[in-house]
């Protein structure tokens, strides 16, 4: 009774904020409710797939990921090829305008790629420092050399979006940050922080216009207001169901539910710091033994989850079959612990988001619990992600939970980010929160860096995913999440979800 009630309130809150300007788009046009606004217009500034995905529809990239499976496809260039380790030659497309009506040509995508290393802008500061130089024999031939061989640089295009170089600099940098002028699928019309953003279609758009010629987002963090928003008939579709709400969509007459397995895992990285109790390789196997992570995906995730034993998921090279979970095992948890000199326990901090990954803070209670079980006393700290992923990358923190997907399908890119000793010089080791650091791992993975063949490179990324998760456990694997979305029945919205999550409504029609 008590959830019914909350859910009509719920209801009633959806209609009084969107009731006024809610009322149903025209058949041409969809209204979507996200679980995560947008933090700016710039492509370049906000590096996460949150961001990522709202700028998918106003910028392209010089390569795109085709949904439902995420194929590299051609975009602002036609073809590619790989000249030497070094130099990648991008073949641009003709007769492509960005929405301003300016010519796009080899001098935007040079502009572009040089932005990267800007700090003022730019947070993809680890691909703007690899690039030695962006040159350009004529205006349809880019030619980028890198400072070190980087065997994923051309599957990382897709989220490389390309700006207008004249309008850029010709423009006050706060307009640049909430008007985009891009090539993409889609023309920004109005966006009002914290209520919605409206897009239009791009009618010269170089694939042809969208199916879909108007499309409102409305961000809403809350899930059950996001999840109410729906339900009230002010949106056509929802990303982020609640897992707690999933069996109530799925039996509703006026509502479809659609879930795919994630690529997204989700884990525990700790420190190896000489001298702290997780140093120990014994202690790093108690805690990973101690945790029953069958018991959080089905109390916790509500079934939507799977068990993870490695960071990267089946699609990604480097992709290990063959390495499986630690057993649940507390009672030899304990017994590790007593070897390790650590029979009475000892405290840590665990950090971690509570407003990113599904079931964040819940995850970690349920962690602290079974840690708990075998004398390790822990101290939650959750918050918002924005105060902990700075924590994250300035390489804080001694115990978290986070997430990670990679998309570029390498492994080799992972590892540089996330295991590779932490080097302000070179940015490997910048989502290394912890600071864990092995001189094996390190070797190894600098050794893939210029392997290019896919085979090879499968085999030694294999070697080094084994060396870091049962050599010497990097991390505390836990499970890859499920992606769940509702859509309101009889609406005719052909819908697929992508496998980066990311919300491009020129894949999607009526």
């Amino acid at each position: 009774m008590k959830k019914t009630c909350y859910f009509l309130i719920a209801i009633a809150v959806a209609v009084m904020v969107f009731g006024a300007s809610g009322s149903v788009l025209a058949a041409s046009s969809i209204s979507v409710a996200l679980d995560v606004p947008p933090r700016m217009m710039n492509p370049h500034g906000d590096d996460s797939d949150a961001g990522l995905q709202y700028m998918a529809n106003f910028f392209d990239g010089l390569l795109q990921r085709k949904g439902p499976d995420g194929t590299l496809a051609p975009a602002l260039a036609e073809r590619w090829e790989r000249l030497d380790q070094l130099s990648w030659k991008f073949y641009l497309r003709k007769g492509v305008k960005f929405h301003n009506g300016n010519a796009f040509t080899a001098a935007d995508v040079k502009f572009s790629f040089e932005r990267l290393s800007n700090l003022e802008v730019s947070e993809f500061i680890n691909t703007g420092k690899s690039i030695a130089a962006v040159e350009t024999p004529d205006d349809y031939t880019v030619i980028i050399k890198t400072k070190e061989p980087i065997p994923w640089f051309a599957n990382n295009m897709h989220q490389i979006f390309i700006m207008d170089k004249e309008s850029t600099e010709s423009r006050d940098p706060g307009d640049v940050m909430v008007k985009p002028i891009g090539t993409g699928a889609y023309k920004l019309v109005e966006w009002v922080k914290g209520s919605y953003v409206r897009l239009e279609a791009n009618a010269d758009y170089w694939e042809g216009a969208p199916p879909i010629q108007k499309v409102e987002v409305r961000p809403i963090k809350e899930s059950s207001t996001r999840f109410a928003a729906l339900a009230a008939g002010q949106v056509d579709l929802m990303s982020g169901v609640p897992v707690e709400l999933f069996d109530k969509i799925k039996n509703s007459p006026k509502l479809d539910v659609v879930n795919r397995p994630a690529r997204r895992s989700i884990f525990l990285a700790l420190n190896n710091k000489p001298g702290s109790p997780t140093a120990d390789i014994r202690v790093r196997k108690a805690m990973y033994m101690a945790i029953n992570e069958d018991e959080i995906i089905a109390k916790v995730m509500r079934g939507h989850a799977a068990p993870a034993a490695q960071i990267v998921d089946p699609p990604t090279i480097g992709y290990n079959g063959n390495i499986q979970r630690l057993k649940y095992d507390p009672a030899e948890a304990k017994k590790l612990l007593k070897e390790a000199g650590y029979e009475k326990g000892f405290e840590i901090k665990l950090s971690g988001p509570n407003d990113r990954y599904v079931q964040d803070e819940k995850i970690a209670e349920a962690v602290a619990k079974y840690l708990a079980k075998v004398g390790i006393k822990v101290q939650l700290d959750v918050k918002p992600k924005s105060i902990f992923f700075p924590e994250v990358t300035d390489g804080v923190l001694d115990f978290y939970l986070i997430g990670w997907f990679d998309g570029t399908f390498d492994m080799g890119r992972t590892y540089f980010k996330l295991a590779h000793t932490r080097d302000e010089k070179s940015g490997h080791g910048r989502f290394n929160g912890a600071a864990f650091s092995d001189p094996d791992i390190d070797k190894l993975l600098q050794s893939t860096a210029d392997i290019v063949d896919p085979q090879e490179r499968g085999k030694v990324l294999q070697k080094l995913n084994k060396m870091a998760m049962v050599d010497k456990i990097a991390w505390i694997p836990l499970h890859y999440q499920e992606d769940l979305y509702a859509i309101k029945k009889g609406a005719g919205i052909k819908f697929q979800p992508r496998p980066d999550r990311w919300m491009v409504y020129k894949e999607i029609s009526k």
